[in-house]
């Protein structure tokens, strides 16, 4: 038997838990960032918004708050509910959290792109993560 035969026979039962060792975290970052920004909103979130240049910013911050929230929420209930469902689900949460992340970079970190620091951060692995729900939803 081949080294990779054993480890598979040792991974096996554990297979279900690997989508949960991505899903879990980020779906928990993704609620505490959003619950950070609450009650909508935020006053210092909407402010920096405004000093953007983000039209409507109190409404712009109420609406981060409660993407960030439903889709840390959207990432973890994904992964419980039935295939088509939370295909579904999993995978629109995702995409949120994607759109949510390149919104960050834009409004928020622009002086990061194309850097180091772009990539050695925790928004970095948000987005990648977002990302990676957002393609492969619960396959």
């Amino acid at each position: 038997m081949s080294l990779n035969n054993k480890l598979d026979n040792i991974a096996e039962p554990l297979q279900f838990l690997g989508q949960w060792l991505l899903r879990a975290p980020l779906g928990v970052v993704m609620i505490i960032h959003g619950l950070g920004k609450f009650p909508p909103p935020a006053e210092g979130f909407a402010n920096m918004l405004a000093s953007s240049g983000i039209p409507l910013p109190s409404l712009t911050a109420t609406l981060v708050c409660l993407g960030e929230i439903g889709a840390g929420a959207g990432v973890i209930i994904g992964g419980m509910l039935g295939a088509s469902l939370g295909h579904l689900v999993t995978r629109l949460s995702g995409g949120a959290i994607l759109v949510i992340m390149v919104g960050a970079y834009l409004i928020r970190h622009s002086d990061w792109l194309w850097t180091v620091q772009m990539v050695d951060t925790m928004q970095f692995f948000l987005l990648t993560l977002g990302t990676y729900f957002a393609i492969k939803g619960n396959n």
